[in-house]
Formats: C-alpha cells, sequence, structure tokens
C-alpha cells in the first residue's frame, strides 16, 4: 500500500498563525501536526508517501524533506488550486498508480494510529474503508448514513440537516475503484470534486465501501479551540522524560517533559506540558496542559492551558496567560497598566504588550 497525505490547505480559520506558516507545520504537544501524520502512516507499515500540497509547499518541503528522518519516501504533489480532495486523489493516480492506498488529512489528529485499519484494509476484498466518528456539530463535515445492518446508505457534504451523527474523520482507504469514481463526479456548488461524492459514486455502483467507527478521540486542527484540544489529549498520551535541567528550587511533577538543553530555574512546572529545547523558565509557573516550544523563554511569568511556539518570550506578566495559542517569534511584555485577565490567539513575529 502507499499513503496519501493532503496538505494544500490554507488553513484561514486560525489566521493570524498561518499567515506566515502552514497550518500543518503547527506543533502539538512540540511536533507538527504533519510529522505526526507522517508517523502513524509508518508506523502501519507504508513506507511510500505522497503529500500534495499548494500554496505552501515550500515550507512544507523544506519541513518534511525526503523523508529520510522517518524511513520513508516522499512524493511531493503539486495542487495548483484547493478544488477538493475528489481532486487530490486524481491528480495522484501518477503517484498511486494500481495500488491501495490511504489517504490522511494532514490537520488531523486521531488516537490509537491507524495500523490496524490498514491491516483490516490489506486483507481484505473491500474497495474502500471510511473512518467514521460521532460528534455534536455533524453538519460541518462530510456526514454518513448507515442502513440498519451497517452498511452504508448515503454520504452528504456539510449537510444542513445532517442525516446521522457520523462524521467522516479524513482518513480514508481506497482501491483503483476511487479513480473513476472521481472522473465520473461533477464540482458541487463549492465548484469542487467533493470526497463524499466519489465515494457515494462507488456505493451506487455495487463497490465495497466498510465504514469504521473509531471509539477513541479525534480532533480536526482547523481552529484555534480545536488546536488547544489536540493538544491537551496528545500531552495526555505521551511518554513523560526530563532531559533538561531542573534546577533545586524548582518543582516539576512526573508528567512533564523537559527536552534536551531546556532549563527551569526557580519555577513551578505542572504537567501534563512540555519543555521544548533550549527553552528557558525562569521564576515562572507553568500550569496543565501547556506546551513551550524550542528557544522560548517565559520569564517572571504565569501560563497555562496555551501553546506557545518557538523562539518567543513571555516576560514579566503579571496576570496568568491562558487558553491562547502564542506564535514564532512573538514578544509578550507587561506594560505599565495591569488588566484582569488575558487570552490571546497571536500571530508570528508579532510584539504585544500587555496593558
Amino acid at each position: 500500500m502507499k499513503g496519501l497525505i493532503l496538505s494544500g490547505g490554507t488553513g484561514s480559520r486560525l489566521y493570524p498563525l498561518t499567515y506566515t506558516n502552514a497550518k500543518q507545520l503547527i506543533p502539538v504537544a512540540n511536533k507538527p501536526i504533519l510529522f505526526r501524520v507522517i508517523e502513524s502512516i509508518r508506523d502501519a507499515g507504508i513506507d511510500d508517501i505522497g503529500i500534495v500540497v499548494g500554496s505552501t509547499a515550500e515550507q512544507i518541503k523544506d519541513a518534511v524533506g525526503r523523508g529520510n528522518r522517518w524511513g520513508v519516501n516522499i512524493t511531493y504533489i503539486p495542487q495548483e488550486k484547493p478544488l477538493g480532495l475528489a481532486h487530490a486523489v486524481k491528480i495522484a493516480q501518477p503517484f498511486i498508480g494500481d495500488d491501495r492506498f490511504v489517504m490522511f488529512l494532514g490537520d488531523n489528529v486521531i488516537q490509537g494510529g491507524i495500523s490496524t485499519l490498514i491491516s483490516q484494509f490489506a486483507t481484505s476484498d473491500w474497495n474502500s474503508q471510511i473512518v467514521l466518528t460521532r460528534i455534536e456539530h455533524p453538519e460541518q463535515y462530510g456526514v454518513a448514513e448507515l442502513g440498519e445492518d451497517g452498511h452504508i446508505v448515503r454520504l452528504v457534504e456539510k449537510p444542513k440537516v445532517p442525516p446521522s451523527d457520523l462524521a467522516l474523520v479524513g482518513i480514508y482507504m481506497f482501491d483503483h475503484h476511487i479513480f473513476e469514481a472521481a472522473d465520473r463526479i461533477k464540482p458541487s456548488w463549492r465548484g469542487e470534486l467533493e470526497i463524499t461524492d466519489a465515494i457515494q459514486w462507488l456505493v451506487d455502483h455495487n463497490c465495497t465501501v466498510h465504514p469504521y467507527i473509531h471509539r477513541g478521540w479525534w480532533i480536526d486542527t482547523g481552529a484555534p479551540g480545536d488546536m488547544l484540544s489536540a493538544n491537551d489529549l496528545v500531552l495526555e498520551e505521551i511518554e513523560h522524560a526530563i532531559e533538561g535541567y531542573v534546577d533545586r528550587d524548582s518543582k516539576v511533577d512526573h508528567r512533564v517533559t523537559i527536552q534536551r538543553g531546556a532549563e527551569i530555574i526557580n519555577s513551578t512546572v505542572r504537567g501534563p506540558a512540555i519543555i521544548g529545547e533550549h527553552a528557558r523558565i525562569i521564576n515562572s509557573y507553568v500550569g496543565p496542559y501547556t506546551s513551550i516550544d524550542h528557544h522560548v523563554v517565559v520569564e517572571n511569568s504565569e501560563i497555562e492551558h496555551s501553546m506557545v511556539l518557538e523562539n518567543s518570550r513571555i516576560l514579566d506578566i503579571e496576570a496568568r496567560i491562558q487558553d491562547s495559542l502564542i506564535g514564532r517569534d512573538v514578544v509578550v511584555a507587561r506594560s505599565p497598566i495591569r488588566p484582569k485577565a488575558l487570552k490571546l490567539t497571536v500571530g508570528d513575529h508579532s510584539k504585544v504588550g500587555i496593558l
């Protein structure tokens, strides 16, 4: 089998964080989401992976390279315009050939990996397998309606009145029949070739599409709140270790990761949390569910349930920062007037004075 990752989206719901960076490269628990997707596919035994890229292609290529660090071979597939997931399948056909493949959205995080799913599909005679999960607002996603015997009756993209609460989570497995389906469907009202329409074509033409209902957590990291939720869940699951320096005046609990070169000076860090390489936490408090990326400085400040990306500085903030996304190369420093509360989504290369 081969792997296909879709990383062509602009990430507009994450502006301003994604004005200057691909959304798939935003780190969850200090590791870019795209890297987690590559590892999930590799761990399922697939080492030939195509990545569909759009306007952020150069950033993704610079970050991922040829795949050597994961022991996989990466092929880049340019998509000039975001014309739909089924369009991405069409342009990937020269890379896929006649192989079966798994398609994974590059901004999704799922509990437990996909090894079991890949094994099921690889040893079956199914033409497709789709992953579904029950969610509260299915109208925001592709939705599946199942019959009494569990087979797929129909799929609808972002319906105003959802036929069920079963949403497609962005993980699909196909054989070569999907290419005929993608050729036969017409663009939707959005002007895109919808993957739901292509899968519906398979169903209507007596292909076997097996639904798998995922019982664990799944997060689409398209919005700031979703990104924080994904960070929370991954921090709960990672194996924590202390590789950096913690001085005798600091308190760090067992659910905290301190990466190489990081320093914790006269501070408290409560987990789950992760402190990135060469970060410095000085006279500060870092609360649960917080990711501090590499080369970040937090000094004389408190931060909780937040994500701080690389090379940023948080200095002398008297009020606690919480529920916040702070981008790369940001400076957050105290201004003379004391605030009551802080809640921030700050883009890259910004400088914020707190009033």
